[in-house]
C-alpha cells in the first residue's frame, strides 16, 4: 500500500469537499453537523469521569462530621458547626450554623470570613431564590441578613442551595449528633464501602448503552449525501481516476466532514459546557470547570472519528461500481445474507453466558466480557435491521399512492432507511435491557422503612430539654397539621452509663400525654402522673425486670452522649400494659411516663420526637411545618416519611442513567432531523417532478411519513426482542428472577417512536418548500 498515494487522494477528497461547489460544501456541512453532535456527546462522556471525581473531592473537602469517638476540646484552632439542612418545595437546602472558637479556626471551603450572628453567606442559586416572590416561606425560615456568597470551592454544583449562618452557644450541643467541633474540614480516615459487583455491572452497562447510539449516529452521519457523492465520483473516472483512487477521494470527502465535525463538536461541547452550569437535571448540577475531558480520551475521539469516517465510507463503497459514465448499482441487488448478521448477537450471548448465575457470591463480573458481550448484542441490532427492513418491504404489496411511493422508495434504498433508524433501535434496545435490570434488582437496594404513613407523614426532632407540651401546641396551631403525637425519649440503665462496660440491664423511656401513649400501648386507664411498663416489646425485654418499686435507674438522653446523667427511682404503682406498634412500625419496650410523673431534673435529658399527620390538600403544608420547626429551635430537624428507602449508590447510578438518557435522546432527535433534511435535499428534483406531474402535496407528505414509520416500526420491534434478550441474560447474571416489565418496554418503544414522529413533523415545513416545480431548474 502506497501511503503517499493514499495521502494525496485523501487530500484531494478534502479539497473537493470544500472547493467542489455548493453541493460539496453543503454535504460537508451536513456531515459536520451530524458528526459534531456526536462528538460533543462523546467529549461530554470523556468529561464525566473528571466531573464525578471533582464533585466527590469537593464533597469530601467540605465534610464537617467528626468520626472520632472522642470529642475534641475547645482550642484557638477549633470551630463548632451544626447541621441545619432543610427542604423547600422538594429541593434540598444545605444549611450550617458556624461559630469559631479561636483566631485560627478553620474556614469552611468557599468562605473568606465567618458570618456574625444573625448573618449568613449563601450560594448564588439560594440568593436568587430568596430574592424571588415565591420564596416568602423560605425567607421566614432563614431570618438572617445576607452578607456574601459561597465560592465555587464550597459547592458541589452551580444550582446547589446552601448557606452558612453565624451562631453562638453551639458548644453546649456538641454531643447532640447534629453539632460537631472541628479543627479542620475533610473526611478523616474514611471507610470505603466494599465494592458491589451488581452495581459495578450496572455502571458498565449504563456506559455502554449510552455511548453505543452515539457511535452509530457518527457512523451514519459520515454517509450523508452518499448518492450525489457517487455521481460526482463518476466524473473523476471520466478524467482518468481508477476505481480505487475514486474510493480514496470519497473517503477524503467524508474525512473532511468528520474533521469539520470535530471542530463543530468541540464548539458544541464548549457551548454545552457553559449551559450545563445553569441547568439542573434530576437534582444534579455541575460547574462548567468540572467538565474537562480527559486528554487521553479526547485524543482518542479526535483520532477515532476521522478514522471511522474513512473506514465507513470504504465499507459503504465496496458494493458500488463507479464507471466513467455513471454509477452502476446492480439492477437487482443481491439479497443481504442473514447468517453472519446472526453471528454478532450469538457471539455476544456466548461471552455473557459464562457469568450467568454468578450474582454477588462469586466475585466481580469480568468487565471485558461484559463490555464485549453487550456491544456485540447492540451491534447485532445495526446488522440485523437492514436485513429485516429489506426482507419485509420486499413483501409489501399494493396500497394508496402515498403507500406505493413510500414502499418503492424503501425497496430501492432500504439501507438508507435502516441507517436512519439504527441509532433509535440501539438506544431503545439498551434502554429496555437496563430497565429490566433495574426493575429486577430494585428490591435488593430498596428497603421497606416500616413507617405507618396513615398515622404520620412527618417527624420533628427537637433538642433535649425542649418543653414538649408547649411545642406540641405550636404545631397543633400550624396551618396544615391535622394531628400531633409528641413523645419524649431517653434510655434507662441498671447502673451508670459512664462505666466502660455500661449497665447490665437497659431499657427505653417514653414520655407523653395519655393520647400520645395510647398510640404505643393498650392502656387500661390513664391520668397525668401515671407510669406504665410495656410488655410484649420486640426488642427491649428488660423493662419488666427493672420495674420493681425502689429500683434506682440511670437515665441517659437518646441524643446527648454520656456527659449528662441522672438517677430516677421507680415508684410504686407501675402498671403493665401490652405494647402496640407505634407510628414507626415498631413495638416499644421499657417505661411509659406521663409528663406529671417526670421529675424536673430529668426533663433536660429527654429528647423530643413529634409525629405529625399533615393535611396535604393545604398548599405548602410541609413548608409551614418546617417554619414552625425552625421557630421552635434552630437545631430542631424535620424528616419526611416515605414507605421505602433506596441505596444512595444505586440511586446515583439511576440518576446518572436518566441524565445520560436525556442527552442521548436530544442527540438522537437532532441527528435524525439533520439526516431527514439531508435525504429531502437529495430528493428535491424528484419531489419537484412529482409535483409538476400533478401529485398532491398531501400525498407526498404521507409518503414521507410512511417511509419513516415502516422502518421505525421494524426497528422498534427488533429493539424490543434484543432488549428483552439482553435484559434476561443480565438478570440471570445477577442471579435475579427474570421478569419482563411490559409497561416499561412499551414506554421505551413509545419514547423512541415519539422522537421519530416529532422529527418527521419538524421536517414537513422544509418538505413543503421543496415541493415546488421550480426545483427542477438547473444550471
Amino acid at each position: 500500500m502506497n501511503l503517499g498515494q493514499w495521502a494525496r487522494d485523501l487530500g484531494m477528497g478534502i479539497r473537493f469537499a470544500f472547493a467542489g461547489g455548493r453541493e460539496g460544501w453543503v454535504r460537508a456541512v451536513l456531515t459536520a453537523v451530524g458528526v459534531g453532535l456526536g462528538v460533543a456527546l462523546l467529549l461530554l462522556s470523556t468529561a464525566l469521569p473528571n466531573a464525578l471525581s471533582v464533585r466527590h473531592e469537593r464533597e469530601q473537602a467540605r465534610m464537617d462530621y467528626s468520626f472520632s469517638a472522642e470529642t475534641r476540646p475547645k482550642a484557638d484552632d477549633t470551630m463548632v458547626i451544626a447541621n441545619v439542612d432543610t427542604t423547600f418545595r422538594e429541593k434540598d437546602v444545605r444549611g450550617r450554623l458556624v461559630e469559631p472558637e479561636g483566631p485560627r479556626a478553620p474556614l469552611p471551603p468557599g468562605l473568606s470570613a465567618y458570618p456574625a450572628k444573625g448573618e449568613m453567606v449563601v450560594s448564588p442559586e439560594l440568593k436568587r431564590l430568596l430574592a424571588s416572590d415565591d420564596a416568602r416561606l423560605l425567607r421566614e425560615r432563614l431570618p438572617y441578613r445576607i452578607v456574601g456568597t459561597i465560592g465555587e470551592s464550597g459547592l458541589v454544583g452551580s444550582r446547589e442551595l446552601a448557606y452558612f449562618a453565624g451562631a453562638t452557644g453551639l458548644a453546649a450541643h456538641v454531643e447532640s449528633g447534629r453539632t460537631t467541633r472541628l479543627d479542620r474540614f475533610g473526611e478523616v480516615n474514611p471507610t470505603p464501602e466494599p465494592p458491589d459487583p451488581v452495581l459495578i455491572l450496572l455502571n458498565i452497562v449504563v456506559i455502554v448503552v449510552l455511548l453505543m447510539p452515539v457511535a452509530v449516529f457518527v457512523a451514519a452521519a459520515v454517509r450523508f449525501g452518499g448518492e450525489r457523492r457517487d455521481r460526482r465520483l463518476a466524473a473523476l473516472r471520466l478524467v482518468g481516476a481508477d476505481g480505487q483512487m475514486a474510493r480514496r477521494i470519497a473517503a477524503g470527502e467524508a474525512m473532511a466532514g468528520a474533521l469539520l465535525g470535530l471542530v463543530l463538536g468541540t464548539g458544541f461541547f464548549l457551548i454545552g459546557r457553559q449551559i450545563a452550569g445553569s441547568v439542573e437535571v434530576a437534582g444534579v448540577s455541575v460547574w462548567p470547570s468540572y467538565l474537562n475531558p480527559s486528554p487521553a480520551l479526547a485524543a482518542l475521539v479526535a483520532v477515532a472519528v476521522p478514522a471511522a469516517a474513512v473506514g465507513v465510507t470504504l465499507l459503504a463503497l465496496r458494493g458500488v461500481v463507479i464507471e466513467p459514465l455513471g454509477v452502476v448499482r446492480t439492477a437487482k441487488p443481491s439479497r443481504r445474507r442473514l447468517w453472519w448478521r446472526l453471528l454478532l448477537p450469538v457471539a455476544g450471548l456466548g461471552l455473557l453466558y459464562p457469568m450467568i448465575g454468578q450474582g454477588r457470591g462469586d466475585g466481580d463480573f469480568n468487565q471485558y466480557l461484559v463490555v464485549s458481550g453487550v456491544l456485540l448484542l447492540l451491534v447485532g441490532v445495526t446488522a440485523l435491521l437492514p436485513w429485516l427492513v429489506e426482507t419485509v418491504v420486499a413483501r409489501l404489496g399494493a396500497g394508496g399512492v402515498a403507500w406505493q411511493l413510500a414502499v418503492r422508495r424503501l425497496q430501492v434504498s432500504s439501507g438508507t432507511a435502516a441507517r436512519m433508524v439504527n441509532g433509535i433501535a440501539v438506544a431503545v434496545a439498551g434502554a429496555i435491557a437496563l430497565q429490566m435490570l433495574f426493575a429486577g434488582v430494585d428490591d435488593q437496594y430498596t428497603q421497606d422503612t416500616g413507617l405507618d404513613l396513615t398515622r404520620a407523614q412527618m417527624q420533628v426532632n427537637v433538642p433535649d430539654g425542649t418543653p414538649l407540651t408547649a411545642t406540641a401546641r405550636r404545631f397543633e396551631d400550624t396551618k396544615g397539621v391535622r394531628k400531633v403525637t409528641a413523645l419524649g425519649e431517653g434510655y434507662l440503665g441498671s447502673s451508670s452509663w459512664r462505666t466502660e462496660e455500661g449497665p447490665n440491664l437497659s431499657t427505653e423511656l417514653t414520655v407523653g400525654d395519655c393520647a400520645a401513649l395510647r398510640e404505643l400501648a393498650k392502656l387500661p386507664s390513664c391520668a397525668d402522673g401515671a407510669v406504665f411498663v410495656l410488655d410484649g416489646s420486640e426488642y427491649s425485654l428488660d423493662g419488666p425486670k427493672l420495674a420493681k418499686p425502689g429500683t434506682r435507674l440511670y437515665i441517659e438522653s437518646s441524643s446527648s452522649g454520656t456527659s449528662k446523667e441522672a438517677v430516677w427511682t421507680v415508684p410504686a404503682g407501675v402498671v403493665k400494659a401490652p405494647a402496640l406498634k407505634d407510628p414507626t412500625g415498631n413495638k416499644r419496650g421499657g417505661f411509659l411516663m406521663t409528663p406529671g410523673a417526670l421529675p424536673d431534673h430529668l426533663r433536660e435529658l429527654v429528647s423530643g420526637r413529634l409525629y405529625l399527620s399533615i393535611d396535604e390538600s393545604v398548599p405548602d403544608a410541609f413548608e409551614y411545618t418546617r417554619n414552625t420547626t425552625s421557630a421552635v429551635d434552630a437545631l430542631a430537624s424535620t424528616a419526611m416519611w416515605s414507605a421505602t428507602r433506596t441505596s444512595e449508590r444505586y440511586d446515583s447510578i439511576r440518576t446518572g442513567l436518566l441524565v445520560g438518557a436525556i442527552c442521548v435522546l436530544l442527540l438522537i432527535g437532532a441527528s435524525l432531523l439533520v439526516s431527514q433534511l439531508e435525504q429531502l435535499r437529495d430528493r428535491r428534483k424528484l419531489l419537484s417532478a412529482l409535483v409538476a406531474f400533478g401529485t398532491r402535496r398531501r400525498t407526498l407528505g404521507l409518503s414521507v411519513l410512511w417511509q419513516t414509520a415502516i422502518p421505525i416500526a421494524l426497528g422498534l420491534l427488533l429493539a424490543a426482542v434484543v432488549g428483552i434478550t439482553l435484559g434476561t441474560v443480565l438478570l440471570k447474571m445477577t442471579d435475579t428472577p427474570v421478569g419482563v416489565d411490559w409497561a416499561s418496554v412499551l414506554a421505551m418503544t413509545g419514547m423512541g417512536g415519539a422522537v421519530v414522529l416529532l422529527v418527521t413533523a419538524l421536517s414537513l415545513p422544509p418538505l413543503v418548500r421543496l415541493m415546488r416545480p421550480d426545483g427542477l431548474r438547473t444550471e
